[in-house]
């Protein structure tokens, strides 16, 4: 076998068994021209690159980045910090524990994406380069350069596995020796720094805090974008942010810590969203923040049937129409063919109600069945609902779901006097309709995920992961398969229905169209289960993050026209391929991507 070896001494020499980089420049050089380049990317921010306002994010003030200079000022910063890392100064080594050289390249090509899409932005949109000031040919001259010398540098180890909260306290102890001496190895072998310390607990919390404050102001931002091409400039920075962070070892670092302290984790993340409606001056975000909950919520609960019991499951958006249409119907709606006004809270357990009922009618005959078998059984029931409600419009069949024009007129919530129509002020905040329903979803996707997180820790919930790893081998231990899947379809289907109940009253008005497996505006069953597999299947995080980007990118990406979902489309398609156990996997699914994850064994001269 062959070895690769670099003394501690003189880590940026390489032996001569060590893997070559992309460019054939001397890695010594290529890691200096790396941080050189980031460095000058964050001068060039500050400078002009164009010298009119016409762009957009107005390019033209020296001394203050604005619009896509802030995203390559980004860029820059964490391509300056991971070639310094990459040096081994001091304090930086608890930012990359996996090795900082893949972060570098990582973080390098994003930063040159985003500024050579800037420069080509401003080139055929003002009708050449004569367009571009100096700001403009040292952003481009510095991000080329850092790139090709992050390129020059050799390849590393593969990141360590990631904790899992799954994991038993005996498991984690396993993991983490195991991480420690595949990193120790690799610090002998290529100078890449050894694992920090243990911090404090309130030191832990403190970083749960700024990561969620990080959290809440990306997202923020994101959603915020005011132009196309902002949004674009956003896309391709916070991708390779994070796939740069990932590969340094910081995403599994984190996760570690995150695992460690659930309660604070859970609790810290609901205050941030809470904040969210506070930073907005009115509805036009908090619209946006209050589907995604929505479909946030549906995603989370067809991650029970999915991501745990590995049901393959295509009409689940039909269980988010019974508890839309049954809402409806008890509201008080001049269209209900019903004379009934419940209170939210009697509206919201039928909701819940009848779509568990729906759902054990539907999964107490098909649920025998598996895979492709159940899936198209499933796929059949959502357009079943969705051709029953179209046709209960007085002609086709009976009067109670109003056909195509649906249940119209729903009145706003009124919960204990608070009228969630009207506008409402909290020391100083104004927030507006769409922002108290975005607090009350806030609300209910907390109590989707305590269930979701309890039920995951029970009994029930190793039963569904013995079914869905292989059902054979969870017959032959005495599990009743069926009863244990016919309990997961109800749950979910459940809590769909009560997302349902709010969805409601957030639109108006429900109709069929509203519930279909493919539609260009979400929720639908074929985005709510690429939000469930793009986010992470199994886990709590990965469908909320999933459901997050796949509502808001074609939001945003409206520009596009018929090219749109092609766009789409392609995104995915490359997700999947670079990341296809997810964006937040938990460890075992991030094993069967990956069966060569375990660090590989590294031989240095001392023998370790």
């Amino acid at each position: 076998m062959t070895t690769q070896t670099t003394t501690p001494e003189s880590p940026s020499t390489p032996n001569p068994g060590t893997p070559e980089g992309l460019v054939p420049i001397p890695p010594a050089i290529g890691r200096a021209l790396a941080t050189g380049g980031g460095a000058l990317t964050i001068v060039s921010a500050f400078l002009a690159w164009t010298w009119t306002s016409a762009f957009p994010g107005d390019l033209t003030v020296y001394g203050y980045p604005g619009g896509l200079q802030v995203l390559v000022l980004i860029g820059g910063v964490l391509t300056t910090l991971f070639g310094l890392a990459s040096y081994g100064v001091k304090g930086l080594g608890w930012l990359v524990p996996a090795g900082a050289t893949s972060a570098l390249r990582l973080a390098a090509l994003g930063t040159f994406a985003t500024a050579w899409y800037t420069i080509l932005a401003i080139t055929f949109q003002l009708g050449g380069i004569v367009n571009l000031e100096p700001g403009g040919y040292i952003v481009a001259i510095a991000t080329l350069g850092a790139l090709l010398g992050a390129l020059a540098l050799p390849f590393e180890r593969p990141e360590p596995d990631t904790a899992d909260p799954e994991d038993t306290p005996r498991e984690r102890l396993v993991l983490d020796a195991r991480n420690n001496i595949a990193v120790i190895k690799a610090a002998f072998a290529s100078g890449t720094p050894t694992p920090a310390r243990k911090l404090p607990a309130y030191a832990e919390i403190l970083i749960i805090v700024a990561v969620l404050g990080l959290a809440l102001t990306v997202f923020t931002y994101g959603i915020g974008t005011e132009y196309d091409e902002l949004f674009l400039g956003f896309l391709l920075t916070t991708g390779f942010g994070f796939a740069a962070v990932a590969k340094a070892g910081l995403v599994s670092r984190i996760s570690a810590i995150t695992a460690k302290h659930r309660n604070v984790t859970l609790l810290g993340a609901f205050l941030a969203a809470a904040a969210f409606p506070f930073t907005q001056s009115d509805d036009q975000y908090a619209t946006i923040g209050v589907y995604i909950l929505i479909f946030a919520t549906v995603a989370l609960g067809l991650n029970i049937v999915v991501g745990l019991a590995g049901l393959l499951d295509l009409g689940y958006v039909a269980f988010l129409g019974v508890g839309a249409y049954t809402a409806a119907m008890v509201s008080g709606s001049p269209s209900s063919p019903f004379d009934i006004h419940l209170p939210f809270w009697l509206s919201a357990l039928l909701g819940a109600a009848v779509a568990m009922i729906f759902g054990v009618l539907i999964g107490a005959p098909t649920l025998r069945l598996r895979g492709d078998y159940l899936a198209i059984v499933t796929l059949g029931f959502g357009e079943i609902f969705r051709i029953g409600v179209l046709n209960m419009d007085g002609t086709s069949g009976p009067d109670i779901t109003n056909g195509s024009n649906g249940i119209s007129s729903i009145p706003n919530l009124n919960i204990l006097g608070f009228d969630f129509g009207q506008a409402h002020s909290f020391g100083g905040f104004t927030i507006a309709r769409f922002a108290n329903y975005f607090l009350l979803m806030l609300l209910i996707t907390l109590i989707v995920v305590i269930v979701f997180r309890r039920s995951s820790d029970s009994r029930i919930g190793r039963a569904w992961i013995a079914i869905r790893e292989d059902e054979t081998a969870a017959l032959a231990m005495g599990i009743n398969g069926f009863r244990v899947k016919l309990i997961a379809f109800a749950l979910g289907a459940a809590l769909a229905g009560l997302a349902g109940t709010v969805q409601a009253h957030v639109t108006y008005t429900v109709t069929p169209e509203q519930y279909q497996f493919a539609h260009v505006v979400p929720p639908n069953s074929a985005f709510l289960l690429a939000a469930v597999v793009l986010g992470g299947m199994g886990t709590i995080s990965g469908p909320l993050v999933g459901a997050a980007l796949l509502y808001l990118i074609p939001a945003k990406l409206q520009f596009l026209g018929d090219y749109q979902l092609l766009a789409f489309g392609l995104t995915l398609v490359l997700l999947m391929r670079f990341r296809p156990e997810g964006l937040i996997p938990n460890r075992r699914r991030q094993l069967e991507f990956h069966e060569d994850a375990e660090a590989p064994t590294v031989l240095s001269k001392t023998g370790v």
